[in-house]
């Protein structure tokens, strides 16, 4: 089917997923995280093994839906992912994410191609130079902390992304903690800081609409 619309992708793949003894623990994770984000399976999509593509529709999105992919897949011991958010014209919708086709898609497979070459982790490319170059200095930035997660700093993220609006001491009774722990590791983890690049994000990419 013929489309022109802008929409958002990201193209990922697990890092260090062939070290894990048993890799039907992440691959249950990593469906569970995409299938959050998007409950229509035609929008996601995993394979050759370790790799994966969904896309976002509400552009605005994209870089909280690649964070919860992110604390999903550090909430296992020894793994981390390695995702690049495309912003562009979708030209054609196949039956599956795979098959479709536009701007979106070609700039998030080959800036993931670029991830690889460059040993980063999440990087985001538009028709807009200068507003990759911002958000990609940004993205190195908040790496050093998300890239140093521990499992229960994901898992806090992960959380704290699912419910919003959830006080820390109910927070903390869905995993077994008290309150002081649930805001310790949001604080470890940086979690205030990265949702004001959320919000920044939100607003440098409603220009691009």
């Amino acid at each position: 089917m013929i489309s022109n619309t802008i929409t958002s992708v990201i193209t990922g793949d697990i890092i260090k997923s062939r070290a894990q003894v048993n890799p039907e623990i992440w691959i249950k994770v990593l469906k569970g995280a995409l299938d959050y984000l998007s409950n229509d399976k035609a929008y996601w999509e995993i394979y050759r093994g370790d790799s994966f593509q969904i896309e976002i529709k509400d552009i605005r999105s994209s870089f909280i839906a690649a964070l919860y992919i992110k604390a999903s897949i550090k909430s296992i011991h020894g793994l981390d992912v390695r995702l690049a958010i495309g912003i562009g014209n979708k030209t054609y919708e196949g039956e599956n994410v795979t098959e479709s086709n536009g701007e979106a898609f070609i700039f998030s497979g080959e800036t993931l191609e670029t991830l690889k070459k460059e040993k980063q982790n999440l990087r985001i490319k538009t028709n807009y130079s200068e507003i990759d170059n911002e958000l990609n200095l940004y993205f190195k930035l908040a790496l050093i902390t998300m890239d140093s997660w521990t499992t229960n700093s994901a898992e806090i993220v992960k959380l704290s992304i699912e419910k919003p609006d959830t006080l820390q001491s109910k927070l903390g009774k869905l995993i077994g903690i008290n309150q002081n722990a649930v805001s310790s590791r949001q604080k470890r983890a940086h979690l205030d800081e990265i949702m004001e690049l959320d919000h920044m994000y939100r607003q440098k990419i409603d220009t691009l609409i």
